[in-house]
């Protein structure tokens, strides 16, 4: 997921990563996340929706451990506390067999909208009950 973001946000400002700034890339969004969720109260204030979604799954301490490692794949809190930090619209997608369905918005008050300016809709694919894809 966070490889698929890494090189969402940058395909939608013109710009195209190689393996290592992938990576590099991911790794600081991976980060991000941990510092918002795992720092201060004060700051995982801010992401209260995501703090849901970490609790949901169980304490803490062992989600502020396993989001470390490279090995962890985020989901819907990362998802929550990434939209809103960086203030972009991430839509989430299955495939239905029948094309693609949206199953989730997060930041839809960051999209652009008839007369109004907005950021770019970044879209994922969603598959395998735990793998995001860039979708283009």
């Amino acid at each position: 997921m966070f490889r698929a973001l890494a090189i969402g946000l940058n395909r939608n400002l013109g710009k195209f990563l190689g393996a290592e700034a992938e990576t590099r890339e991911a790794d600081a969004l991976r980060l991000a996340c941990a510092e918002a969720l795992c720092r201060t109260e004060a700051r995982r204030d801010d992401f209260e929706e995501a703090m849901v979604a970490v609790k949901a799954e169980g304490p803490l301490d062992a989600y502020c451990k396993r989001i470390m490692s490279p090995k962890f794949w985020g989901g819907e809190a990362e998802l929550l506390v990434l939209s809103k930090m960086l203030q972009v619209p991430i839509y989430v997608y299955v495939d239905s067999g029948n094309g693609f369905k949206a199953i989730q918005k997060y930041g839809i008050d960051f999209a652009a909208k008839k007369g109004k300016k907005g950021r770019k809709v970044l879209r994922l694919l969603y598959s395998n009950g735990n793998h995001y894809d860039l979708l283009v």
